[in-house]
């Protein structure tokens, strides 16, 4: 614990000195103007073309950065290749602007008067960007469909085929209202992340027979566009038809390898300027420049230092009358000497009184953290400068947010040693944020469990305090569940292992940990998995710890509604088995791909806790299991024995549900003996009575097993 304290104690002293450091503010645009390769152009019209891309192929990394130069325009027009992908603009973030051709489908008379079926086709370090663009239909009378084939990247990557469209119907264009595509006029859809070509059909519901229909179009369109650059408006249903070309946002990789294995080929590896660094990319590679320093990092003296000090924006990082000091890959803030009349500094930040309410912070946490010196599972909180975070971000850019909700955002960020982090940054600040971010600290300081996210470190600095987690890659339970390409990579036994992992987290947070703690807000949003699909259970803004002579808090109520244990919500009495109630919903979302409350479904579905306990009831499990899971049907006893545990968390009154060591102890024990539920119904019974673990009723010296197939009583040596 010493540590802490003395971080701590130096932090304050530190804040105490800083008040005349100025505030930070955006980094600076790039004075670098170093852009392609020595002796190669470096722009084709008004694009820039920079390396690794390049117009000959000595000026380029390899050929699928080639790009063709077209002088036949009165503005000459850069290409991808040989192909007819036109560039608008290149970002060495790893994008691509582009125009591609639309698909067009006209009659008259129901004869077809002009059809287009333009495809894209990418190299293989080219993908369509799945967030920024969509696919669009227009017309009245429109089915569309786009298909092609995505990677999937795994341990080992894998080319699979996709298709989806949607439909687009009206009797007139009056019908269509702007800036609404959802089926009059125009429809939209998504497609998958990492498409790699996009072929567009075209056909009618009605087979072009308008006779019907008045002031209607005869043409309908379909392509993929960058949402950002295009508004529907009504008057496209016969407008489109003089268009030729929209918006396209591609990604690029630098190579198809990830960062740890390019880096072992020293020659190909494309990171080479000394203050660039790799990161991962989900096709491949690509590089950067350091925090400190811009430029091309493809080039060897590519990244250089920024002069923070002479930067031209208005918000400079230094306050007025402070001296700005450049240094490489960063600056320093000094005071001038002379001092105002209430004994500041003349740099005084604008705002001291953040201060001090900072310092306040700082010691309502260190005598949390004190208090509880005692425990020998104390890691180390890092206290993070508002400057280290800033620049982590680049600024709390936009395109680093990875999670965002109703408490804030939370940022993908780069630290200086190149360690990827997950700064969670709250919206507003007020007493209750306050103590939720003291709670979590101290909460997190006191746990050391693999499946639980780490805590690196805090700041303390900025007006609303910010939380410094490692990354994890593969983002939340809950988009992997409900997102129907995602969840069919979710086999059976992953989901088991999941909900085995975040068992195994609650099992320790409540008998192992010291003082013991309630997590208070497990659900699928707060269980991270890596790449691995290895689960990282977060947020524990909501978790309190249990002194040691209470087994129950009595608190204000709080919560997520669907995982909420309804006795706690009638009695504010907080409990280990109200965690337990909440896993069983989370357990129930991995077997049944179900959200947990969804007010679109039949009143008697919206709950999904009541609506499984309902279904398993009336023997209809079966019917309400997640078709990617059920598909096999050597699963069927292994499924009917989770459900029983899923069951049993979900118990009206906390009592009589297990602890979350016993539901770790029932799953681990199942895991070891999958293979077995393969067996035939008579085998099955008896594999089910030589089972610990699913299902119990404890008691002193035995186990009463109540399965969905049969109740049988047999000898528990050591009891609990």
């Amino acid at each position: 614990m010493a540590p802490n304290y003395v971080m701590i104690v130096a932090l304050i002293t530190f804040i105490c000195f800083s008040l005349s450091f100025g505030d930070d503010a955006m980094l600076p645009t790039s004075h670098n103007n170093l852009i392609a390769k020595p002796n190669c152009n470096e722009s084709c019209g008004n694009v820039n073309i920079p390396f690794p891309f390049g117009m000959t192929p000595d000026c380029t990394l390899h050929d699928q950065f080639l790009v063709t130069c077209n002088y036949s325009f009165p503005t000459p027009q850069p290409f991808l290749g040989n192909s007819g992908i036109e560039i608008t603009s290149i970002y060495l973030s790893g994008q691509l602007n582009v125009l591609q051709f639309i698909s067009r489908d006209c009659y008259r008379d129901g004869i077809s008067t002009d059809r287009t079926k333009p495809f894209i086709v990418l190299p293989s370090l080219f993908t369509v960007n799945n967030t920024a663009n969509s696919f669009i239909a227009v017309g009245c009378d429109t089915y569309a469909i786009v298909q092609g084939y995505y990677t999937k990247f795994g341990t080992k990557i894998e080319y699979l085929p996709y298709i989806t469209g949607c439909m687009s119907m009206c009797n007139s264009i009056a019908e269509a209202d702007d800036d609404t595509c959802s089926g009059v006029g125009c429809c939209k859809t998504s497609i998958p992340k990492g498409a790699s070509n996009v072929n567009i059909t075209l056909s009618s519901y009605y087979n072009y027979n308008y006779t019907n229909m008045t002031n209607n179009p005869s043409c309908s369109y379909a392509f993929v566009v960058d949402q950002a650059n295009f508004n529907f408006s009504k008057s496209y249903l016969s407008s489109l038809q003089n268009t030729e070309k929209l918006p396209l946002v591609l990604d690029w990789a630098v190579g198809e390898d990830k960062c740890e294995i390019a880096k072992r080929n020293s020659t190909a590896y494309a990171c080479k300027s000394n203050n660039s660094y790799c990161h991962d990319d989900s096709n491949g590679y690509r590089c950067s420049c350091m925090q400190g320093y811009d430029g091309n990092p493809y080039l060897i003296d590519g990244c250089q230092d920024i002069n923070e000090c002479v930067d031209p924006q208005p918000d400079y990082r230094c306050v007025k009358n402070a001296i700005c000091t450049n240094t490489d890959g960063s600056y320093t803030c000094t005071c001038h000497p002379d001092f105002s009349g209430d004994g500041y500094p003349e740099c005084n930040r604008d705002n001291p009184q953040r201060k001090i309410q900072n310092i306040f912070l700082i010691i309502v946490l260190l005598q949390r953290l004190k208090v509880e010196e005692g425990s020998s599972n104390t890691n180390t909180v890092n206290i993070f400068t508002a400057e280290e975070l800033q620049r982590a971000t680049n600024d709390f850019d936009k395109d680093r947010v990875v999670g965002q909700g109703g408490y804030g955002t939370v940022y993908k960020g780069y630290l200086k040693d190149n360690c990827i982090v997950a700064i969670k940054n709250s919206k507003v600040i007020d007493r209750n944020q306050i103590e939720q971010f003291i709670n979590e600290v101290l909460v997190l300081s006191q746990i050391n469990h693999r499946n639980v996210v780490k805590l690196l470190g805090c700041c303390l600095e900025t007006e609303v305090p910010l939380l410094v987690y490692e990354f994890i890659s593969n983002g939340t339970l809950s988009e992997h569940l409900h997102d129907k390409l995602k969840a069919s990579s979710l086999s059976l036994d992953i989901r088991l292992r999941v909900a085995a992992e975040t068992a195994g987290v609650l099992s320790y947070l409540h008998s192992a940990a010291y003082p013991p703690i309630i997590h208070r807000d497990i659900k699928s949003v707060n269980i991270l998995l890596d790449k691995s699909y290895t689960a990282k259970v977060s947020d524990f803004g909501a978790s309190r710890l249990v002194p040691a002579d209470q087994t129950e808090l009595s608190t204000l109520v709080q919560g997520t509604l669907g995982y909420l244990d309804p006795e706690y919500l009638q009695t504010s009495q907080l409990t280990e088995k109200s965690d337990v109630y909440s896993f069983g919903v989370v357990f129930v979302e991995l077997l049944t791909g179900r959200k947990a409350l969804c007010f679109q479904r039949p009143e008697e579905e919206r709950s999904l806790a009541q609506y499984f306990i309902s279904s398993v009831e009336k023997g209809h499990l079966f019917d309400i299991l997640d078709d990617n899971i059920v598909c096999d049907e050597g699963n069927a006893g292994q499924l009917k024995n989770v459900a029983v545990i899923a069951q049993r968390c979900l118990n009206v009154k906390g009592d009589d549900r297990p602890t979350m060591k016993e539901v770790a102890a029932e799953l681990e024990a199942g895991s070891k003996l999958k293979h077995s539920w393969a067996q035939t119904d008579q085998q099955s019974e008896e594999i089910e009575s030589l089972l610990p673990g699913f299902g119990y009723e404890y008691s002193e010296h035995s186990i009463h097993v109540d399965s969905i197939t049969s109740h049988v009583t047999i000898p528990f040596p050591g009891g609990r």
